[in-house]
């Protein structure tokens, strides 16, 4: 049993890696475009879309993307798994894009906390450079809640991995679930839900243990 998990691990990690390492990059420029440029067009759009991004359920996109890239003008394969890079491209952007939507509304209200703040006005007193103030102080104090919420969404990125593995044909722990489901394989669902579970747990201990690399002032005992 815990063979047949660890052959699927490599493409569940690569397709979880692409969707949040997308979700972390689209989310958080986002965000943070959208706090420096507060209560114009763009910020009103960023909270539009992130909406949408939040509400739209993993397995539609997923079919409509197939609909739209595969079927009518053909840019990519419909599903499959292999070395080339653009069997990647659609799972990982229907994995990611619910998380992005969590990411950027996120970014966006701890920016706007933060640029507010005295020491960010005392930073800008004392003529230090805008870009230096937005990166060393504003930017770092931000990125607590923002690496807090990426760790418990986790959680939502490996159970979206079940639904988008088996939309994709994609040979993942999720796909392998549910097939084990369907067959009532009972040994392998509870195998694959527990090593999912003990993922889940690492993550969020690392997760913990990276708020002493982004506040000092934190301490474990």
């Amino acid at each position: 049993m815990l063979t047949s998990i660890l052959e699927r691990l490599p493409a569940t990690a690569m397709l979880a890696i692409s969707a949040l390492g997308l979700a972390i990059l689209i989310g958080v420029t986002t965000g943070i475009a959208a706090a420096l440029r507060q209560n114009t067009v763009f910020d009103s759009a960023s909270i539009v879309l992130a909406t949408i991004g939040v509400s739209i359920p993993n397995f539609w996109l997923g079919l409509l993307l197939i609909y739209l890239l595969a079927v009518q003008w053909r840019w990519l394969p419909p599903s499959g798994y292999g070395p080339a890079f653009p069997y990647l491209i659609m799972p990982a952007i229907t994995l990611g894009t619910g998380l992005s939507a969590v990411i950027a509304r996120l970014t966006r209200s701890s920016m706007l906390d933060v640029i507010r703040a005295d020491y960010i006005r005392t930073a800008r007193a004392k003529g230090l450079a805008g870009r230096r103030v937005f990166m060393v102080h504003a930017l770092r104090n931000a990125a607590i809640p923002i690496v807090t919420v990426i760790g418990v969404q986790m959680s939502g990125l490996l159970s979206g991995a079940v639904i988008t593995e088996r939309v994709f044909s994609w040979p993942g722990i999720g796909r392998l679930l549910v097939d084990s489901i369907a067959v009532r394989d009972l040994p392998m669902v509870q195998g694959c839900v527990l090593f999912i579970a003990t993922i889940f747990i690492g993550l969020n201990l690392l997760v913990d243990l990276s708020y002493v690399a982004l506040d000092p002032r934190i301490k474990y005992e």
